[in-house]
């Protein structure tokens, strides 16, 4: 895939783009026409006026928290990373929460979250009785140690 489709669904949409050559995500703007603040605790669902058009199925679009906004201002994506599926035509929007203790206001056209296609494995998933054996076995959360 060498080209990814966007089609702006609003005039004011601005089309992703990377903030340096080696930047693996393409920021996304808001697409709004007023600010919204978003109270501690609270959450938004920010337009961005966008559409993409994935062609191949082997790979999606996720929606990445900025690095800025989480670090100095508590702003996360509501639901960790979003997943734009390579079938999906319609708008894509950023879900923000805010895990501060200060309101945050979000302007119009401001660089709200960072979009990084990459590849998914689609394989059919199949029901066994038993797995292979490995050396970590059912060990789950910390059994690998703290180093």
């Amino acid at each position: 895939m060498n080209e990814i489709k966007i089609k702006k669904l609003r005039e004011n949409a601005v089309i992703p783009r990377r903030a340096t050559p080696g930047s693996a995500g393409a920021d996304l703007y808001a697409c709004i026409d007023d600010e919204v603040t978003i109270a501690p605790g609270g959450l938004a669902m920010i337009p961005t006026g966008l559409a993409i058009g994935l062609e191949d199925s082997g790979c999606a679009a996720f929606l990445f928290a900025r690095s800025g906004l989480g670090v100095k201002h508590g702003i996360c994506l509501s639901n960790g990373v979003g997943v734009v599926d390579s079938d999906y035509r319609g708008e894509i929007c950023v879900g923000l929460c805010n895990v501060s203790d200060k309101p945050y206001t979000v302007t119009p056209g401001e660089r709200i979250a960072q979009m990084v296609i990459m590849p998914v494995i689609c394989a059919p998933f199949s029901e066994v009785a038993d797995l292979d054996e490995t050396e970590r076995g059912e060990g789950g959360f910390g059994s690998s140690g703290k180093l």
